[in-house]
């Protein structure tokens, strides 16, 4: 039965296609699926991939509020510094610091000439304090985005750096974050990984770095930054709902999703994507028995987001409009042939890359329960997963997990190896491969 949404808009029908390609404005749209299933009851999947279009020349405002605290000063502002100087035109920039409590040196202002020189002076004035209160922090930053008016259709973000332990105010990993991307830096060997982890987690859309040598600080920085600048499509949201199927599961990483029982559909919500970024989901399907060999609708796909329009009369601020774009049904044929038809390739490496994602953290757990060696055991588990799926050495993602895992068991050596290295290489891991 066909839903009021799909009565009131066009759909696209997909049949008997390996993959469909459907560009929406700002988004392209790609579907990678068997083209048949067997006529008895049957599992089937269903991926995903979402890319937001654009080039460089699409490069938005970002109203980011820089938030700091602890005594490595120096390593600080230089970040600091390199960051004030990316900052384009259209973006605006509020400091924070946080030590005992915390204290906005400015409000969000619009990266001139004249602004960048006044909050490098600020930058260079900063003295360390006791006391390190990131939940203090925190708050601050987001009552400084809370209270803008005429920026409202930029893109935000918060970017936390920290060189030691929160000893101050309430726990900072349980400060409701929202939909904000909190990207948060450790600097120094006394920072504490697990919350600065927690916090990025709690927000959608952040990464925690892991910066003690200049090298991961200049890259940690540029990603950041490089995501905020050129964001293209905010609040993101897909809602997958069953036709002639159940939906078993949707596997999307750490993405947040919702469940709605009456109408059968699952909704996720990516947030923000930067120029050619890719979101990819897998949609693991109960098809029932069919009694006909005829094409089955077995999936409703839609989507929404928002998409920036520069104001004709002041092109420095973008309105951000909603776009629903077209439902798209997923039709597959039904047949009685005796060979089964495999897995289709991509299915089956985003479906071990994500597994092996998850495997990651277990070895973590162990190892700060002292248990090094189960967890060292479970790395070579996770990396024979990686060896044995898809003979792909070509496969970039595949290759980054080898060496994340090597990386990883490497630091495992000793539990106080793993202390001062181990944990916060693991957890900086781990949210590169939550979004």
């Amino acid at each position: 039965m066909m839903s009021r949404l799909l009565q009131a808009k066009m759909s696209q029908h997909i049949l008997g296609e390996k993959s469909a390609a459907f560009l929406a404005r700002k988004t392209k749209a790609t579907i990678i699926n068997k083209t048949t299933a067997p006529l008895e009851e049957t599992e089937f999947k269903v991926m995903l991939e979402f890319t937001a279009a654009g080039s460089g020349n699409d490069r938005s405002g970002v109203d980011l509020v820089r938030q700091h605290g602890g005594r490595e000063l120096e390593k600080m502002k230089i970040a600091m510094l390199f960051m004030i100087k990316k900052l384009s035109l259209i973006s605006h920039l509020s400091i924070v610091t946080f030590n005992g409590g915390s204290h906005r040196l400015c409000p969000l202002r619009q990266i001139t000439e004249n602004s960048q020189g006044e909050i490098e002076k600020l930058v260079n004035a900063l003295v360390a304090n006791g006391g390190i209160n990131i939940s203090a922090g925190l708050q601050t930053g987001f009552k400084v985005l809370n209270d803008r008016r005429l920026t409202s259709g930029h893109a935000v973000g918060i970017m936390l750096m920290s060189d030691g332990q929160q000893n101050a105010g309430g726990d900072a990993a349980q400060v409701p974050v929202g939909n904000v991307p909190v990207c948060t830096f450790g600097f120094g060997a006394d920072h504490d990984p697990t919350v600065l982890n927690a916090i990025t987690n709690n927000s959608v859309g952040g990464t925690f770095s892991d910066v003690r040598n200049q090298d991961n600080l200049s890259i940690s920085f540029s990603q950041c930054l490089a995501g905020l600048l050129t964001v293209v499509v905010q609040d993101l949201k897909l809602t997958v709902t069953r036709v002639e199927s159940t939906i078993v599961k949707v596997s999307a990483g750490n993405y947040i999703q919702s469940k709605d029982d009456a109408a059968g559909s699952m909704t996720v919500s990516f947030g923000n994507l930067y120029i050619k970024e890719v979101r990819k989901v897998i949609v693991d399907l109960l098809l029932p028995a069919a009694s006909s060999l005829a094409g089955s609708d077995v999936l409703e796909i839609t989507y929404t987001y928002r998409s920036g329009t520069t104001n004709i009369i002041n092109s420095l601020h973008l309105w951000w409009k909603l776009f629903d774009a077209n439902p798209i049904i997923l039709t597959v044929s039904r047949t009685d042939r005796t060979s089964v038809e495999p897995e289709r390739k991509e299915v089956m490496i985003e479906e071990n890359c994500l597994r092996t994602a998850q495997m990651m953290k277990e070895p973590r757990v162990m190892a700060d329960d002292q248990k090094l060696g189960n967890a060292r055991d479970k790395l070579v588990e996770a990396q024979n997963l990686l060896e044995d799926m898809v003979n792909d050495e070509s496969n970039p993602l595949i290759e980054m997990l080898k060496s994340e895992l090597q990386q990883i068991k490497r630091l495992m050596k000793s539990q106080e190896i793993y202390e001062k290295q181990g944990r916060p290489f693991a957890l900086s891991s781990e949210t590169s491969h939550n979004c």
